[in-house]
């Protein structure tokens, strides 16, 4: 049997509905990658973080850390003064000495438990509505092929299904999980009650307005789409291109860390742009005794340009170094458990068919 016609079996019993994974299992496969991930990569968030956070004038440090998602928090501005850092972290290498040195090796996981919190919620949305997205629209070329075209199912996806649905995908993911982000870094400030909490939300909703709940989205979405779009479309063309259909750990773990390097590299100016905006809305808002009315609102182009001004292109691509080392394994890890966990459960789903396929026989034959 040829390569060609053994991977287009491949393809036609993954996509037969009888073994498809189901939503759940997206879902178990999803939070598995994230537990893992976060774990993994929260001490190369933070190093990012700092090296990008030394470059505002705010007068307070934040830990901007994201295994798989962002939030705030401030350091203890009682700290002794020979616990504090030196004032410029040098590289990271640099950076891993000094935190760990001053602050304690902990300190390079902090946030880890509500990283998590808000990680699992956005990575199920993610990454079951871009399995979703994709499966629709693969259906929809495939009934277009046959109906309009009259031509059978080609080998590869095309390249507009992966760039679409990993959009769409990352849209759904921080649009639903942005108002969680700024809650939760209240909560990181200080302790809370439930009451405390929801006093919080009224007041951003009152000094901000609604759409103070999503403050930084649009560099989010900046960041994060475009990310997602290339490294969706990657992805997908690296497995079209080595005729992969079911890919092993090891070649998903290596695809991912390709693509995730190439968006990330891509997508570090917005990155950047989203740091200095929710360093400077938490230290006027979230972490003032008394927020104002009005926060300087400058435009993603302005921001671009002041740090431009200010840094130059280095500045724009501030912790390039650490979101590489974090992006590439964190992809790898992510995109090779969640793939292996798919296998598990595609294979577990022929199983459990074929079972009842033999149970069925059985009750036949015994009638």
């Amino acid at each position: 049997m040829s390569i060609e016609v053994s991977t287009k079996k491949t393809r036609l019993l993954l996509e037969d509905p009888r073994f498809r994974i189901r939503p759940l299992q997206q879902v178990v496969s999803a939070c598995t990658g994230a537990l893992i991930t976060a774990c993994f990569m929260t001490p190369l968030d933070v190093v990012k973080t700092r090296l990008q956070a030394q470059q505002t004038t705010t007068n307070k440090c934040f830990l901007y850390c994201n295994g798989l998602m962002d939030h705030l928090c401030p350091c203890d501005p009682n700290m002794p003064t020979h616990l504090k850092p030196e004032k410029r972290l040098n590289g990271t290498i640099d950076a891993f000495v000094k935190i760990a040195r001053h602050e304690g090796v902990g300190s390079l996981w902090s946030g880890l438990s509500p990283t998590l919190v808000s990680a699992l919620p956005s990575t199920i949305v993610y990454f079951v509505a871009y399995e979703q997205f994709k499966m629709r629209a693969l259906e929809l070329h495939y009934k277009y092929l046959a109906e309009v075209k009259g031509s059978p199912r080609g080998r590869e996806i095309p390249f507009h299904i992966p760039l679409l649905s990993g959009v769409s995908a990352r849209i759904c993911a921080v649009t639903f999980v942005s108002p969680i982000e700024l809650i939760r870094t209240k909560m990181q400030s200080q302790k809370m009650s439930y009451h405390e909490m929801i006093s919080t939300v009224r007041m951003v909703m009152k000094t901000q307005g609604f759409f103070g709940l999503f403050r930084g989205l649009p560099p989010t979405i900046l960041r994060d789409v475009p990310f997602s779009g290339i490294y969706w479309t990657c992805y997908e063309n690296i497995k079209s291109f080595f005729g992969v259909e079911e890919p092993t750990f090891g070649f998903s773990f290596m695809a991912g860390a390709v693509s995730g390097s190439l968006a990330a590299t891509i997508t570090t100016p917005f990155d950047v742009v989203k740091t200095h905006e929710q360093i400077e809305f938490g230290e006027k808002v979230l972490f003032a005794d008394k927020p104002p009315a009005n926060v300087s609102n400058l435009n993603i182009r302005q921001r671009l340009w002041s740090i431009y001004r200010m840094n130059g292109i280095r500045g724009l691509f501030a912790g390039l170094g650490p979101r590489l080392l974090k992006v590439a394994p964190a992809c790898a890890i992510m995109i090779s458990t969640f793939e292996h966990s798919k296998a598990f459960f595609y294979h577990y789903n022929i199983e459990k068919h074929n079972e009842a396929i033999l149970m069925a026989n059985q009750r036949v034959k015994g009638v």
